[in-house]
């Protein structure tokens, strides 16, 4: 990408306009800053209030789930601990929010609902950040190619995205797990918890990678055939400049603003995917911690105790929210019509 160059201030011979009112023998030099789209589109989102804020509630989160053994260690509980003493007959708890159990506990187990909290940001983050990137790169690729070479290569590639938009999303959700656990297990039906664990998460990842990619290698096919006439890419044919550095040197350097657009935008999607799925049974399974299994066990209590089924919704929803927010303002910023 050509440079641009911002409060140049030189005159029509090239000499500073300071050096006709500086006396003579001192003058003074004017610094011209040299600045590429990309970095004029990052001043702009540093100065947007609204962007910082939603940035900091993400690390925020974020620093929850890789602090949570920390946390949880401060407060002297954890995941697993049943506090059966402290449930009534009927299995409610018999206490609030204390020093010991800063959230208070979980109705008929009793395990502390703090140490649930933080830990259960884990799942989401993990899978939504591995899927943003897995889908970031096949996608980004994929459209690299088919935008590119054309011809029978875009009509395969084209194809398959066709039919990958066409396919029943929720159905493969329900399928893929219980393919996926005869890897881990050699009978489905015996496998132990920690076999089924690890193929729901596997299967999650999988799966909203393979639905993800999709979207964004279309978007990435349609700029690339725009931008595959520009002089800048005949000219790198001409001198046999070798596809894949045109592709990756010339191409891509093009075409981070729809990437860092789309991934922003993606990253909110596949949070909310992860917990939809886990509430509806088709995602983590127990021991997990997980905000969505937390949600699918606290609507059966959210009367009698509402801070259970409140605490993960209250945080998705401003997880989500901070991070649709941001990907709006990133938008915003690369978009050189827009100004704010």
């Amino acid at each position: 990408m050509e440079p641009l160059i911002e409060e140049a201030a030189l005159d029509r011979t090239g000499a500073p306009l300071d050096a006709m009112t500086a006396p003579t023998g001192s003058v003074k030099k004017v610094d011209t800053r040299h600045k590429s789209p990309t970095q004029i589109a990052l001043a702009r989102l540093r100065k947007d209030k609204l962007a910082m804020i939603c940035l900091t509630i993400f690390l925020f989160f974020l620093a929850i789930a890789i602090f949570a053994p920390l946390l949880t260690k401060l407060e002297g509980q954890d995941t697993t601990t049943l506090h059966q003493d402290l449930l009534d007959e009927y299995g409610f708890p018999t206490i609030g929010a204390t020093s010991d159990h800063w959230f208070g506990i979980e109705p008929r187990l009793g395990r502390d609902l703090f140490a649930r909290f933080v830990y259960g940001a884990r799942p989401s983050l993990i899978v939504a950040v591995s899927v943003t990137l897995i889908t970031a790169f096949v996608g980004v690729v994929m459209g690299l190619l088919s935008g590119f070479i054309g011809g029978w290569v875009d009509r395969v590639i084209s194809w398959i995205i066709d039919f990958v938009l066409s396919l029943p999303y929720l159905l493969f959700a329900i399928a893929v797990p219980a393919v996926i656990l005869t890897l881990f297990s050699d009978d489905a039906s015996t496998a132990d918890t920690s076999e089924v664990t690890k193929a729901r998460f596997v299967s999650l990842i999988l799966v909203l990678s393979f639905f993800g990619w999709a979207p964004l290698a279309r978007l990435i096919r349609g700029e690339v055939l725009s931008l595959r006439e520009r002089e800048f890419i005949a000219a790198a044919k001409v001198l046999g400049v070798p596809t894949r550095k045109v592709l990756f040197k010339e191409l891509l350097p093009n075409l981070v603003a729809p990437i860092i657009i789309s991934t922003s935008l993606a990253l909110p999607t596949y949070i909310v995917a992860e917990a939809g799925l886990t509430f509806l049974g088709v995602g983590l399974v127990e021991p997990t911690p997980s905000w969505g299994l937390t949600i699918a066990n606290a609507t059966t209590y959210y009367r009698a105790d509402p801070l259970y089924l409140w605490l993960p919704v209250l945080a998705i929803s401003i997880l989500v929210l901070a991070l649709s927010l941001l990907g709006d303002s990133i938008r915003d910023a690369f978009d050189p019509r827009t100004r704010r």
